[in-house]
């Protein structure tokens, strides 16, 4: 692995093996689901940035990486997308650029054992900056942070209830930085190992100390998922085929039935219909009902995603509109400037409208829900507000049935798991085709998944937790840390230049004089 970048003489074959080195930790997520592989999956990267001849290309071997990992994270994209996908992956995959270049900076050549231990720190703070940056609705949102990966490892689950999944992701590129040193720098071994070993401890006591979820109740929320309806009387169908699935729940002591994204395809005030057949179900089940309505409103322009919680008597008047909205699903960014997307693939013909703030709704019996509607459930600080707003439960009404066989669905109902052990609640994610999931507290799973061949109604028994994570208290802090990190190596290595620079160059050396019997001596003597 030593001389991998010097052998790969030709740019464009370096550049494909980045690409195909920054694609492999997708196998980390679903659906492959190789959780382990996280830890290693960017060894390769890493040996190859190392070993580039220039800062540049380095930088190179970022972005191609990048590029790559991208590409792999959204392949999904590509039948609807097009070639509009690998012009997302591109400019998504600049991010890592830098990070790159500082692969080279702190691990190039021999590495002496004070860049090795910065390394252990600086790489994984400069990957969360890329993922921080990313992570901007606009930019595709926070899908595919590496530390999602980890979803179903209970130790990880915990961790995240203290630093959510950044400090994941930090912990997971220490260790891939670690472990490649210890494979291509022999020589830096030990402050390698000693980075391990001090990751290890600090990792361990947070685990020991972080609070667990601990259940102080019961409810019991049923989730409606009719699969595939298709066809231009598509909307009124699926209406009436999660109409029959729910009237199944009568007598199962259901508190609280959810429909998945754009379940009502008409707006409920302008079908008054519906909204009674609505009601009727929740007197025939005994609980509210949360739909997700995806039409043009009849009270303000525009089309919405809302969810809204409907009782015996109707419409509660509890609605949430959708406040982050699909780049190019839901609305297409800068359209003046990025339009031509509609001629090559799928994108929105027309923007959605967006909701101006998250709501906790009164679900009835004590019962306090904190709904989000579709890509929603990938942004920590949702979820987080909903918990600090009082909510029991949270909720994501999502449908990925343009994606039905893709990987899409699996890599979406596993953030629940996530938002359930940042915040210490369960979560219920409901969707029209597949994949729904229930999640409890601790982020662990409650009962089956549903999956994207499923069409039924299924009651959960969600335990309850009330108590307050650190990372519900303290937030986003592994990013804040990162960045802070960031900003002190730039201080230290601008401090380092400008000595250099001010320090004098070396005057010429005075030839040493000889001696009658021929043996050098001082000048002078």
């Amino acid at each position: 692995m030593k001389t991998l970048g010097h052998r790969l003489v030709s740019p464009w074959r370096r550049s494909a093996v980045a690409t195909v080195a920054g694609a492999l930790p997708v196998l980390a997520f679903p659906a492959p689901s190789l959780w382990w592989f996280a830890h290693v999956a960017l060894v390769p990267w890493i040996a190859l940035a190392r070993t580039a001849p220039t800062g540049r290309r380095a930088a190179l071997d970022g972005w191609w990486g990048g590029f790559g990992f991208m590409l792999a994270m959204h392949h999904w994209l590509l039948p609807n997308l097009h070639v509009f996908t690998f012009v997302l992956a591109a400019l998504l995959g600049a991010l890592w650029a830098p990070w790159g270049w500082l692969v080279r900076r702190l691990l190039g050549g021999v590495p002496s054992r004070g860049r090795v231990a910065a390394a252990l720190v600086v790489l994984p703070s400069a990957w969360l900056a890329a993922e921080l940056v990313r992570s901007w609705e606009a930019l595709g949102g926070p899908w595919g942070v590496l530390g999602a990966s980890q979803w179903q490892v209970p130790a990880a689950l915990r961790l995240a209830s203290v630093g959510g999944m950044w400090l994941l992701s930090f912990l997971i590129v220490l260790l891939n930085v670690a472990v490649a040193v210890l494979l291509v720098v022999r020589r830096a071994r030990v402050p390698a190992v000693a980075g391990l070993v001090a990751a290890g401890v600090v990792t361990s006591v947070v685990w020991v100390g972080a609070p667990v979820a601990q259940a102080d109740g019961r409810t019991r929320i049923a989730v409606v998922q009719p699969g595939v309806v298709s066809g231009p009387d598509g909307p009124d169908r699926r209406f009436g085929l999660e109409e029959r699935l729910t009237r199944r729940l009568a007598g199962q002591g259901a508190d609280l039935v959810v429909w998945g994204e754009s379940s009502v395809g008409f707006d409920l005030d302008a079908r008054p219909d519906l909204a009674r057949r609505l009601a009727a179900l929740s007197r025939a089940t005994g609980a509210a009902i949360l739909v997700n309505v995806d039409a043009r409103r009849s009270d303000r322009p525009g089309i919405h995603k809302s969810s809204v919680l409907v009782g015996p008597d109707g419409p509660t008047g509890e609605r949430y509109d959708k406040m982050r909205l699909v780049p190019f699903g839901e609305y297409v960014p800068a359209r003046s400037l990025l339009g031509w997307a509609t001629s090559v693939g799928e994108a929105a013909g027309e923007d959605r409208r967006r909701g101006t703030e998250q709501v906790v709704m009164d679900a009835g019996g004590g019962l306090r829900i904190g709904p989000m509607v579709c890509f929603e459930s990938a942004f920590p600080d949702m979820s987080r507000n909903l918990a600090e707003d009082g909510a029991d439960v949270l909720l994501a009404q999502s449908s990925t049935s343009t994606f039905q066989q893709s990987w899409a669905p699996a890599q979406h109902a596993s953030l629940a798991a996530l938002r359930a052990a940042e915040t210490g609640r369960p979560m219920v994610h409901a969707t029209l085709t597949g994949v729904s999931a229930v999640h409890g507290p601790d982020g662990g799973r409650i009962g089956p998944w549903l999956g994207t061949d499923t069409s039924t109604a299924r009651v959960y028994d969600v335990p309850l937790a009330h108590g307050t994570t650190p990372y519900v208290r303290f937030g986003d802090w592994p990013l804040h840390a990162a960045l802070l990190v960031l900003a002190a190596w730039g201080v230290t290595e601008g401090v380092r230049a400008v000595r250099l620079r001010r320090r004098p160059a070396p005057g010429p050396h005075a030839p040493r004089a000889r001696t009658a019997h021929g043996s050098p001596g001082r000048p002078g003597h």
